[in-house]
């Protein structure tokens, strides 16, 4: 089997590319400069230029504050671009993983999100994935949406790795405590990707697509992220700062952020059998192997 992913700089296709192997797939990654999603040739080639099983697209514009005095950009990724990818991969009659955003909602719902929940995003970046995920719907019939949330992994730039870099330069932080969310662990979500890849590919008349959640068991704040991950680091003997909660009012941003990221996975669990680890044990081996690596490093 044979899976293109789109995006190859990002987070989640290196952990597909990781851990590939285990699940049979072969993975060729693709992105910038030779395919860019905003240019749809570009695009068309790639797909059409080997015969692929599957196609998972894992390019996006994630700069959020950034989007707000550019939301034409965002669009033109998050969006056209997105579409661009369902049409090609419609037009050679395969399937599409497409990744979407808990910032698709606006919120305010006091509970975990379902997928047919009220979508009403506060940002341009959440406008720009919400429009992203209406155009693949509409351009491909074989199409699973995957909205996931708060990513972090060993590579690019996250969360905990900033939280790190902040502990080596100071004593204390301050870090957000009433934005609720499910931190991801990218190789985690990976693994759920190849699975549904995997099924898709194996059997394309039983797979019941549409929009599905996936996150990492469990919720915290953005403090209670931060509190495990130098929890973590003192284990590892890396810098750990101590950590104050503070409010979103304190910490202004240009993008407004939902204040309830929480994502309900029970249609993932029902459909594929899938769940996704809890957000603790992805934190956990994040700064494990980042550790390691700052190890390796110096000696």
């Amino acid at each position: 089997m044979k899976l293109l992913v789109i995006g190859r700089n990002g987070q989640l296709a290196r952990g597909i590319v990781e851990n590939a192997d285990r699940f049979g797939v072969q993975v060729i990654s693709a992105g910038r400069p030779d395919t860019d999603v905003t240019d749809r040739n570009s695009v068309e080639a790639t797909v059409a230029r080997e015969q692929f099983d599957a196609v998972v697209n894992a390019a996006a514009y994630t700069a959020v504050d950034k989007a707000e005095s550019e939301p034409s950009v965002a669009q033109a990724v998050n969006a056209i671009g997105a579409e661009h990818v369902a049409r090609a991969c419609a037009a050679n009659s395969i399937p599409i993983i497409h990744i979407s955003t808990d910032y698709v909602f606006d919120g305010s719902k006091d509970s975990p999100y379902r997928e047919d929940d009220q979508t009403g995003p506060i940002n341009a970046y959440g406008r720009s994935k919400l429009e992203g995920e209406q155009r693949v719907a509409d351009a491909c019939a074989r199409h699973v949406i995957l909205r996931t949330a708060w990513v972090h992994s060993p590579w690019g730039g996250n969360f905990v790795k900033t939280m790190l870099r902040l502990a080596a330069e100071r004593p204390a932080v301050g870090v957000v405590g009433d934005q609720q969310g499910s931190p991801t662990y990218a190789p985690h979500l990976a693994e759920a990707v190849l699975a549904i890849a995997r099924r898709a590919i194996a059997d394309p008349a039983g797979m019941p697509w549409g929009i599905y959640h996936a996150v990492g068991m469990g919720e915290t704040s953005w403090f209670g992220v931060a509190r495990e991950i130098f929890r973590c680091a003192r284990e590892h003997g890396l810098p750990a700062a101590e950590v104050t909660a503070i409010t979103t009012a304190e910490y202004p941003t240009p993008a407004r952020r939902p204040a309830n990221s929480r994502l309900n996975c029970d249609r993932l669990r029902q459909s594929f059998g899938l769940g996704l680890p809890d957000w603790r044990v992805g934190v956990q081996d994040c700064v494990a192997r980042l550790a390691q690596s700052a190890g390796n490093r110096l000696a």
